[in-house]
């Protein structure tokens, strides 16, 4: 696979959730930056593309992390809080978000989901299969009522000059969408899409780690990813069978 040029790249959004989504403001480096960071200590560059490739799989398989470092990506990102309550816990990426003190909140600005799912019976902190959509509908018309009134009690409140930082205590916390701007290397990013890719990962950070993926990180770093799948996720490429 052929890398996307970083102008290809830069800019590009990708719709995520009912509102949701996910840009890439800007990328550093390629597979070759890794492979040259991890020759710089003898003073090495590119050997031809069969032996550079080689390289970065040996990198890889024998968890030889630091080249990878070397390529960083910075996303800008439109998610509820419920998403970025966990992905905030990867503290290896360096965050600044939106403040409700400084920006009112609009009335789309919640996350209704289209169907809710059971909790699992042995994980508690999992779900486990959908309800069936009838009854998914009626909680979602039911979650949407309680935004738009809770909606209407923080209009009321800047209406009156409450102040925004305590106005904001009328919304449903989790379910706000927030914009953030996040940047993060590529070992941490690949650190994070194992987890967060998992199938037992929340659905809701789910998406995004899987948007992240597909739409950046294989494109930006083709032989990174056929090597993270080999070597990580345990799924060999498609290349390899």
């Amino acid at each position: 696979m052929k890398p996307m040029a970083p102008k290809d790249l830069i800019g590009k959004r990708v719709s995520i959730l009912d509102k949701g989504w996910i840009e890439l403001q800007d990328l550093m480096g390629d597979d070759l930056a890794i492979v040259n960071a991890a020759r710089v200590s003898f003073l090495g560059e590119s050997k031809g593309e069969a032996r550079d490739k080689k390289l970065l799989f040996y990198l890889m398989q024998h968890r030889h992390t630091s080249p990878f470092e070397q390529v960083e990506f910075k996303f800008r990102v439109r998610a509820p809080v419920v998403t970025w309550w966990q992905w905030v816990r990867h503290r290896t990426w360096s965050f600044n978000a939106q403040s409700g003190r400084y920006v009112p909140f609009e009335e789309d600005d919640f996350y209704i989901p289209s169907s809710w799912r059971y909790q699992s019976p042995s994980n508690k902190q999992a779900s486990l299969g959908e309800l069936p959509a009838a009854e998914s509908a009626l909680w979602s018309e039911a979650l949407s009522k309680h935004v738009q009134e809770s909606y209407r009690l923080y209009e009321r409140a800047l209406g009156a000059g409450i102040a925004r930082e305590q106005a904001r205590l009328f919304l449903p916390g989790f379910a706000v969408y927030y914009t953030w701007v996040a940047k993060v290397d590529a070992h941490n990013l690949m650190h994070f899409l194992r987890l967060r890719m998992a199938d037992d990962a929340q659905y809701e950070i789910r998406v995004y780690a899987q948007a992240i993926y597909e739409h950046f990180f294989k494109p930006a770093l083709p032989w990174t990813a056929e090597a993270f799948e080999l070597f990580v996720l345990g799924q060999p490429p498609a290349s390899a069978e």
